[in-house]
């Protein structure tokens, strides 16, 4: 992929087979029906065949160390290619996807799909769904992409998310109509690799210091006990989200640029554009603000919702939102603000449809004082919503863990050591999630969508402090799945559990 800025052509551009960046970021072949050429050493268990008919789309991937100019700051890194993002996979609702990791990293690794509904065995959690990808190795991800939607890929190894090791995955609807004229994906992070720490080494800082190395001062339950009464006592910072992160980065990107040498879309007043914005970020809450503009929300985890206009919106870790903005005459940032973190500066982009000089890389948009929209208070389109069902069974999960001791863990016990929580095919599942921390989790489920009480759909949720809030599921995707926070950080120390399927 050239460039920094992920535009693609209009669906209906992509659909005639136009060329553009959009419609090249499949670099392979795209075949109908027709399995595409020799597989690679391993896959996963039982092979997935397309179906007549079905649309394959195939694509390599090389995980590999790499140099990246960051738009001044130089880093080594790992990265899919020798860009961060890395390439751009796009597909339709219903295509077979092909996808081959090549393992030139020094380390195991793997890809998880953000989001998909896909089959379990295509999943990547090594210890779960698969063995890890050993270096020189590859593997071969075969799965239908059953929803449109904007997505993202990562390993599920260790903290390697926080290094280059993330891309967008957009699935369209080839039944959607365009309502804009251009589409931008944006994709914000957090970055600490190759600035003198690795995360391997931000995970050591954090466990060895009880949390104070590179972290806010925060608490939660103690030894996955009683309350952590002292850290009760002690600031929560800025509501609503209280203390939401613990490592102190040096940069925040946006698609993968410092605010120095910003990535610039282009533009002309009055067109209406869709945003993709994908939170890749490790440990770290945006807010986000267009400069002279409201935003539309019209899909959260790429579920429709009714349309919402706002000033801003906060996107947590794993969480991916579309708006529709239509544009004015000048020049205009778009902010990702880091939430209650005072360092690092901010995430920005310009978007450019006339003269006009470049804001400061500190510019602070009206709108960051606005309506700042929380998205689990969303409503769900029609089209979004569950068959109106009680639930046949309920689980309880519930959200522990401290800062000092860097402990973190799901119902007593970290990943491995507690209970998976189980569910039957067929059943409509109520989760009770209980966060029982004075930090901010986003909720991540993998293999299925979940419901909030409003009906609305998504796969990734900000929980607050001490916040409860009941998730129903259908229990249509047998196997074993996990369900973490998405701050990596915390699920490396243990925020995890399985949701097992029994007979």
């Amino acid at each position: 992929m050239k460039g920094t800025t992920m535009e693609r052509l209009s669906r209906r551009a992509l659909l005639a087979g136009g060329l553009g960046l959009g419609a090249v970021a499949l670099t392979a072949c795209t075949t109908k029906g027709v399995p595409g050429p020799g597989a690679a050493p391993v896959g996963p268990a039982g092979a997935a065949t397309p179906s007549p008919g079905q649309d394959v789309e195939e694509k390599s991937l090389v995980a590999r160390p790499t140099t990246l100019d960051l738009g001044g700051p130089k880093v080594a890194t790992w990265a899919y290619g020798d860009t961060v993002p890395g390439p751009l996979i796009r597909a339709k609702a219903g295509d077979f996807l092909r996808l081959t990791l090549d393992n030139q990293l020094p380390a195991d690794t793997s890809i998880h799909w953000h989001g998909i509904r896909l089959r379990n065995a295509a999943d990547g959690v090594p210890g779960m769904t698969q063995d890890p990808v050993k270096p020189g190795a590859k593997f071969v991800y075969e799965f239908t992409a059953p929803d449109p939607g904007t997505y993202f890929f990562h390993p599920h190894v260790g903290v390697q998310l926080d290094r280059g090791l993330y891309a967008p995955l957009i699935i369209d609807d080839p039944r959607e109509l365009d309502g804009y004229d251009a589409e931008w994906v944006v994709v914000l992070d957090d970055w600490v690799d190759g600035t003198g720490r690795t995360p391997d080494d931000v995970l050591k800082e954090l466990t060895a210091a009880g949390g104070a190395a590179s972290a806010s001062s925060n608490g939660g339950i103690s030894g996955m006990g009683g309350m952590d009464h002292g850290a009760m006592g002690s600031s929560t910072g800025a509501q609503p989200w209280g203390d939401a992160g613990d490592v102190t980065y040096p940069y925040f990107l946006l698609n993968g640029k410092v605010p120095a040498a910003p990535d610039t879309f282009a533009a002309k007043p009055g067109q209406k554009v869709r945003l993709r914005i994908i939170n890749a970020a490790s440990d770290t809450i945006f807010t986000v603000a267009l400069g002279g503009h409201r935003m539309t929300i019209t899909h959260t985890d790429g579920h429709p919702v009714v349309p919402q206009d706002v000033d801003a919106f906060y996107i947590g870790m794993g969480e991916r939102y579309d708006a529709v903005v239509t544009l004015g005459d000048g020049v205009f940032p778009l902010v990702a603000r880091p939430f209650s973190k005072t360092s690092g500066g901010q995430a920005l982009g310009l978007i450019r449809t006339g003269a006009g000089s470049a804001p400061a890389v500190d510019v602070s948009p009206a709108e960051l004082g606005g309506q700042v929209l929380i998205g689990s208070r969303l409503k769900p389109a029609t089209s979004a919503k569950l068959a109106t069902k009680n639930p046949d069974a309920t689980a309880q999960l519930s959200l522990e863990g401290s800062m000092q001791p860097y402990q973190w863990g799901i119902n007593g016990a970290p990943f491995g050591k507690n209970t998976p929580l189980t569910l039957r095919v067929g059943q409509r599942l109520r989760i009770n999630v209980m966060n029982m921390t004075m930090m901010t989790h986003p909720l991540h489920l993998h293999g299925h969508t979940f419901a909030l009480p409003s009906g609305l759909r998504k796969d990734t949720v900000l929980l607050g402090p001490m916040e409860q809030l009941p998730i129903d599921l259908d229990a249509d995707n047998a196997g074993k799945w996990a369900v973490h926070c998405h701050n990596i950080y915390h699920a490396e120390a243990g925020m995890m559990i399985g949701l097992n399927y029994v007979s």
